[in-house]
């Protein structure tokens, strides 16, 4: 055992090492308690090689419960692939940073003399700068040698052992062909040595390889050898040939099962690799937390080929199961299920339920979580057993990736809010200090006129009443405006703007628009012309009228006196279009831009100094786009602007 040198003058980074053995508990248990006493970082590693594929279930299962005793443990989980155990453990510290390395006894020492060097003398060689340390436990782990399942299912061999005799009679019949051409024992041999390694590719196990090595020495011996149709040989040489013929047949078979099995291995990892790839691009590019959900069940189930169902939490609330069928459409009792899944959430369990705890359960349940914060319960049929090694592994990186996809939904979706959420207290503010400035000043008009009239009457002539009158009317008027205009706002921001369209004649509804501002109109010259006089739309008639108020009502506040506006109709491209036009000083092309937007008051001063809120014109957008329609500004040449709004005809019916 190399001595650990003084590992606490740096970072450590504990690595235990995962397995099937009784003993691994312990040393897991100790790597723990060393993790804990350095303050370090803890991590459990398995090496997954080709032979786990045919574990015995017994050994798969233990290696489980170890996994989860590391996970309960604080133990990061990983795991590698490969045939060189020594070799993926020392290039998994090197990269990861590990410091020092927990082993079992069974590891350290060699099993006789020509076995291959202890794990330990391989380590070194590898890494020669880490500390090492020896678990003894030698009672449990000398007596353990991990075991392959034992799968005689009747037709695949059958499948096997048809296979192998086609080949060998193949080649048999390959040989006598070539015998009877003239063909040295050499070439023949070679064909069967040949049939060999096609058996091998073939089967499923080595053991066929090497009966049909056998085999091919004696047909060989028996149908070519001298003398022919006997086991025996005159030929001093050919037991020499034989014994090389069986050799050759037996190590290409069994290099050829090798690497058939290093192939399916390499094959399995880079399909969960490539899933894993895909989920994180997909994930990146998932828009809500319904689509992160759909993503990660729609992967997991192509990961394992098993029905998943996943349960959204939030608010520590669960929503309802999105199950995710593989081959047919699953019955899912959730009442039944719900206990080990409220079990996940209250205990935040990462490494899942087993049947143990929930020995009822149909599903095995895994926390959606970054760190403490749970948000989902992942359920995944439990018909083919608990998941192997490898597959949890890629099902927790999956589950990290969701996990973190829905903090940033999550982040995103908080700031989201709180930008509206000032915004709207800017608004509000904003609001309110306008208002009160605005109302201030023809209030104080109104009470002031009122007062004068009450206690002043008598010195007043009727011209000077008259004009009192008329502007106590004018801020009335103003007021009652601005209070339709915050009424609609309000509505439109809470979606209560309801519709209340009907056939109308668009010259009735600018004839009561005027209507509305016909005083306001003394020192202007109003036209208004219609290009058809039942030209009819389908509009809420008060809220077409107050657009138009609204638009009419700016060009008299901004525009000198003594200038014309028109307001006109026609049908344009199977639309209504309003047109309002004056011959003010127009507006900037900046000002367009904005001047649909609310609280936008632009930079004109207004002739009365009573300030905007700039509602008129975001109530006139919003109202015709509720309507269908389109409102846009542009110049009126050679001076001034003209607004256009457009309005939904309606079919005029004759019934005669």
């Amino acid at each position: 055992m190399k001595k650990p040198n003084n590992a606490l003058d740096r970072q450590d980074h504990i690595l235990a090492c995962l397995s099937s053995a009784p003993s691994n508990a312990k040393i897991i248990r100790t790597a723990a308690r060393m993790a804990k006493a350095f303050d370090s970082r803890f991590t459990a590693l398995f090496v997954e090689t080709p032979d786990f594929a045919v574990a015995i279930k017994e050994n798969k299962k233990r290696l489980d419960e170890n996994r989860r005793l590391a996970e309960q443990l604080g133990a990061n989980i990983e795991t590698v692939y490969g045939d060189d155990i020594p070799y993926q453990i020392a290039e998994f510290a090197r990269i990861s940073g590990i410091t020092q390395i927990v082993l079992g006894q069974s590891a350290v020492t060699r099993k006789h003399l020509f076995g291959k060097p202890a794990l330990t003398q391989l380590l070194l060689s590898y890494v020669p700068e880490l500390d090492i340390h020896i678990i003894p436990d030698k009672a449990v782990d000398t007596t353990y040698h991990p075991k392959k399942a034992k799968r005689r299912h009747h037709k695949r061999i059958l499948k096997n052992a048809v296979s192998s005799a086609l080949i060998l009679f193949g080649a048999t019949l390959l040989s006598l062909l070539f015998h009877e051409i003239g063909f040295t024992d050499s070439n023949i041999i070679m064909v069967y040595i040949l049939g060999v390694l096609l058996t091998s590719i073939a089967t499923s196990h080595q053991v066929y390889s090497l009966i049909s090595s056998v085999a091919s020495v004696f047909i060989f011996n028996f149908l070519f050898a001298e003398p022919r149709f006997s086991l025996l040989a005159y030929d001093t040489g050919y037991p020499v040939t034989f014994i090389v013929m069986f050799l050759t047949a037996y190590i290409t078979g069994t290099f050829a099962i090798r690497y058939k099995e290093q192939a399916r291995q390499s094959e399995k990892n880079a399909r969960r690799t490539k899933i894993l790839f895909d989920t994180n691009r997909i994930l990146s590019k998932a828009e809500s937390k319904a689509a992160i959900l759909q993503t990660a069940g729609q992967q997991i189930k192509k990961l394992l080929g098993r029905n998943i169902v996943i349960f959204d939490h939030e608010n520590g609330k669960l929503s309802e199961p999105m199950l995710f069928f593989w081959d047919e459409p699953m019955l899912y009792d959730k009442e039944a299920e719900l206990e080990a899944v409220k079990w996940v959430l209250k205990n935040n369990q990462s490494a899942g339920t087993t049947k143990e705890t929930f020995p009822d359960a149909q599903y095995i349940y895994i926390a959606i979580r970054i760190n403490e914060r749970i948000y989902g319960v992942l359920g995944i049929d439990a018909i083919y057993g608990a998941l192997d090694a490898s597959e949890h592994g890629i099902l927790l990186s999956i589950l990290g990736e969701t996990a973190l996809a829905l903090e940033n939904d999550k982040n995103a979706r908080e700031k989201e809010a709180a930008a509206i959420l000032a915004e709207s207290e800017q608004l509000r503010a904003n609001l309110l200090r306008t208002i009160s400035h605005d109302l201030r000043t023809p209030l104080t008009t109104i009470s002031g006129n009122a007062g004068n009239l009450l206690h002043n009457s008598h010195s007043f002539d009727e011209e000077t009443k008259q004009q009192i009158y008329a502007d106590i009317y004018d801020d009335a008027m103003w007021l009652t405006n601005l209070v339709e205009n915050l009424l609609y706002s309000t509505r439109i921001e809470e979606g209560r703007m309801m519709l209340k369209t009907s056939p109308e004649l668009i010259s009735e509804i600018i004839e009561e628009a005027i209507q509305h501002i016909h005083l306001k109109v003394k020192k202007h010259s109003v036209t208004v012309t219609c290009e058809d006089d039942l030209l009819l739309v389908r509009a809420d008639a008060k809220l077409i009228v107050q657009v138009i108020i609204n638009i009419v009502d700016n060009a008299l506040k901004y525009t000198p006196a003594d200038t014309s506006i028109s307001i006109s109709a026609k049908k344009q491209n199977g639309m209504a279009e309003i047109k309002i036009a004056d011959t003010g000083g127009g507006i900037s092309n900046i000002e367009k831009e904005r001047i649909f937007d609310k609280f936008y008051c632009g930079k004109h001063k207004i002739a009365d100094n009573r300030r905007s809120l700039g509602l008129g014109l975001y109530l006139c957008k919003a109202i015709v786009e509720a309507h269908g329609g389109k409102i846009c500004v542009t110049d009126n040449l050679p001076h001034g602007a003209v607004f256009r709004f457009t309005l939904p005809l309606e079919e005029v019916t004759i019934h005669e």
